[in-house]
């Protein structure tokens, strides 16, 4: 089975942690990609080099590697250049994502070009997209899965604070490639909804792994009671 069948109709956990959050820690974020497939993950998102090499050493699931560098010249972050890609390839990431937006690339390097080099390295290429034209181009380039990840991150696309279901439909019937739903799922219903439209799978995050969001949730709870 390869690993688009492995994540085909189940749920990919995101194991993030920026360098200022309390959980950073490639070891940390190990141990939770092993909960996470513990609680039946079919598949895990990843960000660095670090934490991919040691995902890998806890699950024998697929990866969705990612690196996120800022640049002074671009908007762009995840997987921005051909910097990224390369060490991404050095991974055991059986899927490299990367900003599949419209936005100038840091140095103006092109999109298809990075697509070229993630399927010279024999990967997969899913682009991160935030409309309808976004994940339409990106079919046209070559990538081989889309996903909303972006969708209400930049500025001209559609704020929601749930997932933007609406365009998930509109994408999955635009494009013949697998698309997977990704961004602002807090609900197993979220969930639910996405796959019965056709999503192929469902990226889920913060939700389970940024504890201190989570904690947030119920607190303001607590203080809406006004006491």
């Amino acid at each position: 089975m390869n690993s688009l069948e492995k994540i085909k109709g189940g749920v990919v956990v995101s194991c993030q942690a920026l360098p200022e959050e309390p959980l950073h820690s490639s070891f940390i974020m190990g141990r939770l990609a092993l909960a996470a497939a513990q609680g039946g993950a079919v598949g895990i998102r990843a960000n660095t080099v670090a934490d991919i090499n040691e995902i890998k050493k806890q699950v024998d699931l697929p990866v969705m590697g990612i690196i996120k560098r800022d640049y002074p010249d671009s908007e762009v972050f995840i997987t921005a250049t051909a910097k990224e890609v390369a060490e991404l390839l050095e991974t055991p990431a059986e899927i490299i994502a990367l900003d599949g937006t419209g936005r100038p690339r840091p140095g103006g390097v092109r999109l298809e070009k990075l697509v070229a080099q993630i399927h010279q390295g024999g990967r997969l290429a899913m682009a991160d997209c935030s409309t309808l034209a976004e994940a339409v181009q990106a079919e046209a380039l070559g990538f081989d899965l889309i996903s909303t990840t972006l969708a209400g991150y930049t500025s001209y696309s559609r704020k929601t604070a749930t997932p933007d279901l609406e365009l998930l439909q509109a994408i999955i019937r635009r494009v013949k490639v697998p698309v997977v739903m990704e961004g602002h799922t807090d609900d197993p219903a979220q969930v639910t909804a996405a796959l019965k439209m056709g999503a192929y799978c469902v990226v889920v995050g913060s939700i389970i792994t940024r504890p201190q969001l989570i904690t947030k949730r119920y607190t303001d709870a607590a203080k809406a009671a006004g006491k």
